[in-house]
């Protein structure tokens, strides 16, 4: 399957929230009792890879109080690094506050449902020129970003931009995951600042990454996505993929994974990946669903601990696909999964999940 490399070590950089979730599939506007936990996307690829083995930290900023200290706890408990995390004081986050997200989940034709309560949080409103960037990423190999730090403040947008040429002069690989979330920022705005990531990016992640970032050839008005089903064909992503990686030379790998749902229960999934000069597919999975939130982390997580380990093409996107299902099946936003056997077993079963 390929030669592991233990040497990699890994860091992201991101928001931790407090999940606050109905129990039973419940509506939040009738719900008497939540079930707490923490997720967010760089925490729960960090969750994810250490849980598999990979040294992993994770930087953040939360306030210095039971909450924030629970969200730690959590991590650590998972064999999460979170020696650079700051708890933060009254003064230098004025709202002193964890940010939270009520999840209302999905059952059968009724989609699961985010509000978002994080404004004003302690990492959004920490003063990140108080760090040492060349000191925070001094050690490591591989650097994970993703698209929705930005678009938390101007703050957030600066330090992302900031790591990502740190990382570069450091000689990280660096991996950057659009994550494009409607509820924090335009597609105008996710275009306009992603585009400036992208060449710093050797390992470029999401859902559907072609739609957020602009093509500069059409003075930038166009943008990828014009023409391009969000459900396409392999001849559609390998042109979509073929023109990324023309324009980013730099990019060594592109990949995305494709939903299919069939109802707010059942999904299929499979991803599609650019990797030395060719687009590969993988294999179709059908699945029930547990708990979604958390799936395309899960999916970018496979990915880089495929990667980190020297799998083969097709055993690196199958592994990427076979960890997003995993995740389907477990409750909370980490993929708790410290079984790599079982992924492997998964990604050798032929298209459907028989449940």
């Amino acid at each position: 399957m390929g030669n592991t490399n233990p040497a990699s070590r890994f860091i992201t950089i991101g928001e931790i929230m407090l999940r606050l979730t109905p129990p039973n599939y419940g509506k939040i506007r009738v719900a008497n009792t939540f079930e707490a936990s923490y997720g967010g996307s760089e925490a729960n690829i960090a969750l994810a890879l250490a849980n598999l083995g990979v040294d992993s930290s994770f930087f953040t900023v939360v306030p210095n109080n039971s909450l924030g200290k629970s969200a730690v706890r959590m991590l650590r408990s998972n064999d999460v690094h979170c020696a650079a995390v700051i708890l933060s004081t009254p003064e230098e986050t004025p709202t002193h506050r964890l940010g939270a997200y009520y999840l209302e989940t999905g059952y059968g034709i009724r989609p699961s449902k985010v509000t978002y309560d994080r404004k004003n949080s302690a990492f959004t409103e920490y003063d990140f020129s108080r760090l040492d960037l060349d000191a925070l990423l001094e050690g490591y190999t591989w650097l994970h970003l993703s698209g929705i730090t930005p678009a938390l403040s101007p703050r957030c947008g600066k330090l992302v931009l900031d790591c990502l040429r740190t990382a570069r002069e450091k000689g990280m690989t660096i991996s950057f995951d659009g994550n494009f979330r409607s509820a924090l920022w335009s597609w105008e705005e996710a275009q306009d600042f992603c585009t400036q990531c992208l060449p710093y990016v050797d390992v470029l992640l999401g859902i559907e990454p072609y739609h957020l970032w602009r093509d500069e050839r059409d003075h930038g008005k166009g943008d990828w996505k014009n023409g391009v089903p969000l459900q396409p064909e392999y001849e559609q992503q390998d042109e979509i993929f073929q023109a990324f990686a023309a324009r980013y030379p730099n990019l060594k790998c592109i990949a995305r994974h494709v939903r299919y749902a069939h109802s707010g229960s059942e999904n299929s999934l499979l991803a599609f990946m650019w990797y030395e000069g060719h687009t590969f597919e993988s294999k179709r999975f059908t699945f029930h669903i547990l708990d979604r939130v958390g799936g395309g982390d899960a999916f970018a997580s496979g990915l880089i601990y495929a990667m980190m380990h020297g799998y083969k093409p097709m055993d690196m996107i199958n592994f990427a696909v076979a960890s997003s299902v995993i995740k389907h099946t477990i409750h909370g936003d980490g993929n708790i999964t410290d079984d790599v056997k079982s992924i492997r077993s998964l990604m050798d079963m032929s298209f459907d999940i028989k449940r």
